[in-house]
């Protein structure tokens, strides 16, 4: 074993390396597993004790020279390597930086934390529940019994016979009013899911805010008062409202509440299909029914409670005519607003 020989092979080879790659080669031809050095190794099994001894310095002198030199020479490419990525690479500082767009509030959001702001003005708490919600609290609590169209396959996400996706927001409210702690004055917000096809005016998922106010002496005078205020405070002073008779299994009696056209004034345009008047939201004092269901006195407490939805609210405040465009982030639409 001729160390100079072999110390003169590595010095020649090193001396043709031009690149990092070629370097890398010559360290797996040398210093790998299978390389020379390893092999030189192997060797030492056929040798005496004496000759192991001597050799095995050998051997392990050629491996620390091949690699100290490997590593000048990796430095050396490495260097010139940088060097050149730096003339091909050269930052121009006069360039103008580039135009970052922000983000911004989306619609819904935007209108969401007004009908909040306004609301919490007036003193209501803000409450959040469970999206997944058990059918005692969706259905039974809120006098919508079994057999209830409200509570068929074809309009409700079953989980199970008794686990929903909720339906509204007025669980929450249920929750509230189970607790016993009184007075109420609440307003509930969240997403809620029903089984409903995709088009410009339905969605299986959007968003309500429903409010609930339980104490004593509660009239219908005062939920008018409210709603009209918010109107009022929502859509511009001008507003004027107006309550329709209707149904709903929570409220007794109930009503459907109706701004004038703020497009129009009331006169009868394309946007509130010449009627000079827009629904907007479902409202009336809570049914005595559910207050026995929530473990409440009938007899000495009285309210109101009212349902919103949020991408309705949308729809009418930025006159929007189909309500997908609020869910296909399309860039061009959100930066309207």
């Amino acid at each position: 074993m001729n160390i100079a020989e072999i110390k003169e092979e590595v010095l020649e080879s090193l001396k043709n390396i031009k690149s990092l790659p070629e370097l890398e080669n010559f360290r797996i031809s040398y210093l790998s597993k299978k390389g020379k050095v390893s092999l030189l190794m192997q060797e030492l099994k056929t040798f005496s004790n004496e000759e192991k001894k001597k050799y095995g310095k050998e051997i392990n002198d050629i491996k620390l020279f091949i690699e100290d030199e490997f590593k000048k020479c990796f430095n050396f490419l490495n260097e010139k390597f940088i060097e050149e990525k730096l003339k091909t690479e050269a930052i121009d500082v006069t360039i103008p930086v580039k135009n970052y767009s922000i983000g911004h509030i989306h619609p819904c959001t935007k209108v969401y934390n007004e009908v909040k702001f306004i609301f919490k003005n007036m003193g209501y708490e803000v409450i959040t529940g469970p999206e997944i919600e058990y059918d005692e609290y969706n259905f039974e609590k809120l006098n919508i019994e079994k057999g209830h169209p409200a509570r068929d396959e074809q309009d409700t996400f079953y989980i199970n016979e008794n686990i929903v996706l909720r339906t509204q927001t007025s669980p929450v409210q249920a929750r509230v009013m189970e607790k016993g702690k009184l007075p109420i004055k609440m307003i509930s917000a969240g997403r809620v899911f029903r089984s409903d096809a995709v088009d410009a005016t339905h969605s299986p998922t959007f968003h309500q805010i429903e409010g609930l106010v339980v104490d004593k002496n509660i009239t219908f005078s005062d939920l008018k008062g409210v709603l009209d205020s918010f109107a009022k405070a929502f859509f511009g002073e001008n507003v004027k409202t107006r309550f329709r008779p209707h149904h709903f299994p929570f409220t007794e009696p109930s009503a459907e509440m109706d701004v004038s056209c703020f497009k129009c004034k009331g006169k009868g345009c394309r946007f509130c299909k010449n009627e000079g008047w827009i629904e907007i939201l479902g409202c009336g004092m809570v049914n005595p029914k559910v207050y026995e269901l929530c473990g409440l006195d009938k007899e000495n407490h009285q309210g109101f409670a009212f349902g919103i939805g949020i991408e309705r609210l949308a729809l009418l405040k930025y006159e929007i005519d189909d309500m997908r465009l609020l869910y296909e982030n399309d860039v061009r639409f959100l930066n309207q607003f």
